[in-house]
């Protein structure tokens, strides 16, 4: 069960579909009518049919957000299950939609999740938990050479639109550094997005997100992100930035992904210290997590002035991505969630099996 079906959604494409075309493994979109031997429901697929399935495959879910710690803390969770079945993404009401998601890890054979935070919190509903993050080699060819900055100072985000919002926690902070030193930020995203449900209702345009996070557009650059295209850009900037609101509890639990996405390109990144990203750094024995706007800036004022310091801590969150979050040691972690449901030795599956 994909986010879409042309598998284009990056959940489906840096995920289980990555996965599938490595381990040449043929699938198709599930019916739930049908028996198979293992399903994989995605965190966009229908969970209010998955969860009441009684064939005989083994269910594989991937849950991915912090929905369970965050519970019912805003209006989009408690109206998200309405929401769902109003525009029939859901079969079935879910009036309670976390109540939902614990059904449906009661339900699973396996959950996959992408913090350790995550996996606590399911562990009450399922045993057989595992932690994968997102693959990115099919984005992160290009790797970051050049540490000189000129004379303005170029910083990089990416990421889905509606995240663009979480830069009003350092506005402030950019806008002071502004009068002192010519800057511009480049953002790769979609320029035109849906609002809610995965992107698929309330259209929007990122222009207008943008104009309204950072009050104008001058010195702020828009470009379509493109799997060819987007590297390119990212790496032809001096330092990425990944501002995130630590309040709000489904936020503060995102895992570390696109810290390892500018990483694996050795781009330098200075972050929010939720507590995914604060320990991606501990580990890898970099300090570019911050609390605060004083933290922000100081943060800032050392990297901007600093190229041998961009350069180590390009290179070293590098080499920290390649040692632990490799694409063969990532096929292995799938490997171990369908060896866990099939009751298999811990061996790829066979080419050509039906999932």
């Amino acid at each position: 069960m994909p986010f879409e079906p042309t598998f284009a959604h990056p959940g489906d494409r840096r995920r289980f579909c990555f996965y599938a075309k490595q381990r040449g493994l043929d699938f198709e979109i599930a019916d739930p009518r049908r028996d198979y031997d293992v399903v994989v429901v995605s965190p966009g697929g229908d969970i209010s049919v998955w969860q009441r399935y009684r064939g005989s495959a083994k269910i594989i879910y991937q849950q991915i957000d912090s929905y369970l710690a965050a519970g019912n803390s805003d209006w989009k969770a408690v109206f998200r299950g309405a929401a769902k079945f109003a525009v029939r993404q859901n079969r079935h009401l879910l009036l309670d939609y976390v109540k939902g998601i614990q059904r449906m890890c009661s339900r699973a054979d396996a959950v996959i999740c992408t913090t350790a935070e995550q996996q606590d919190d399911i562990r009450p509903y399922c045993s057989n938990v595992h932690v994968i993050l997102d693959f990115h080699s099919t984005v992160t060819a290009r790797v970051k050479q050049d540490y000189a900055a000129g004379d303005v100072f170029n910083f990089v985000w990416e990421g889905l639109p509606g995240n663009l919002a979480y830069f009003s926690q350092i506005r402030g902070v950019l806008d002071e550094i502004k009068r002192r030193r010519r800057i511009a930020l480049h953002l790769v995203t979609d320029l035109e997005y849906g609002e809610y449900l995965h992107g698929k209702v309330g259209k929007r345009h990122a222009t207008d997100l943008a104009r309204r996070t950072f009050g104008s557009l001058d010195g702020v650059y828009l470009y379509a992100w493109n799997e060819q295209t987007a590297a390119a850009v990212m790496t032809a900037c001096d330092l990425a930035l990944i501002p995130m609101d630590l309040e709000h509890p489904l936020i503060r639990g995102k895992p570390e992904n696109k810290l390892l996405l500018f990483w694996r390109m050795a781009m330098p990144a200075i972050v929010s210290a939720t507590p995914a990203y604060a320990r991606a750094m501990c580990d890898s024995g970099l300090h570019m997590a911050c609390s605060t706007p004083q933290e922000w800036t100081a943060m800032l004022d050392r990297f901007m002035s600093d190229e041998e310091a961009r350069r180590t801590a390009g290179w070293r969150g590098k080499q920290f991505a390649e040692q632990y979050y490799n694409v063969e040691k990532m096929l292995s972690q799938w490997d171990e969630v369908f060896a866990s449901v099939l009751g298999q030795p811990h061996e790829p599956l066979a080419t050509g099996a039906r999932r």
